[in-house]
């Protein structure tokens, strides 16, 4: 998989990609992550990558012309599955989502930022929007990060047991459950004696109800069984 993310704040990109699980996948060989400076894709010598909106109003917005050459120069060395623009009011990010994204090969991710950008990117560049949650951020640079881990780690090989992934909270719809580990006992705070049992099937029968039991408690609108 390629992820390719254009941000005119590129530094902002440098460290989520730089430890842990991101790197390990880079190393391996298993993800490229290319960060494109906006800036480089500017046409005038302050290299310029926004300006003041047409009728007014606070803030700047972000220009098309630098998107456009970025966007199409890319386009012009592969195809990509999906060009997505990173924005507040973009389809909620799911883990259903990142599944789907996850069987991709090429990906484009743009960074909004300032007021966002001009509305012809959306109309004319944008395949996919999509939106981390019900808030506000300065910029989509974390939010591209957001999306491109919960991408990345589903990818096999990436992870070094690769069942992980498919235990994750949400997969199913469910929460998942609680989980513990050594010493059994601390402070007098035990855990569950089935956990210790070694019966794998009332482990799991014991797991299962308590992803319900924590779905339908903390998070009832994501449905469960």
């Amino acid at each position: 998989m390629r992820i390719d993310i254009i941000t005119c704040l590129p530094r902002l990109l440098e460290s989520p990609f730089a430890d842990s699980i991101m790197k390990r996948a880079i190393q391996k060989g298993l993800v490229e992550v290319h960060i494109h400076d906006l800036r480089d894709y500017a046409t005038d010598k302050h290299r310029t990558t926004d300006d003041y909106a047409f009728g007014g109003g606070a803030g700047m917005v972000m220009l098309i012309e630098p998107i456009d050459r970025c966007i199409s120069l890319l386009k012009s060395q592969r195809a990509y599955d999906e060009v997505i623009y990173m924005s507040p009011d973009g389809e909620l990010f799911t883990q259903s989502l990142a599944n789907q994204l996850s069987l991709t090969k090429n990906l484009i991710i743009l960074c909004g930022h300032y007021k966002g950008v001009d509305e012809r990117v959306r109309e004319h560049l944008i395949t996919r929007e999509i939106s981390i949650g019900n808030y506000v951020i300065s910029g989509g640079e974390l939010a591209a990060a957001v999306v491109s881990d919960a991408i990345i780690r589903l990818i096999p090989g990436v992870l070094s047991d690769e069942t992980s992934a498919l235990t994750d909270s949400f997969q199913d719809n469910l929460i998942a459950p609680p989980v513990y580990t050594r010493p059994a006992n601390y402070k007098g705070w035990t855990v569950p004696e089935v956990l210790l049992s070694g019966h794998q099937a009332k482990i799991e029968q014991w797991r299962h109800e308590k992803s319900l039991e924590r779905t339908k408690m903390r998070r009832p609108e994501i449905g469960g069984e």
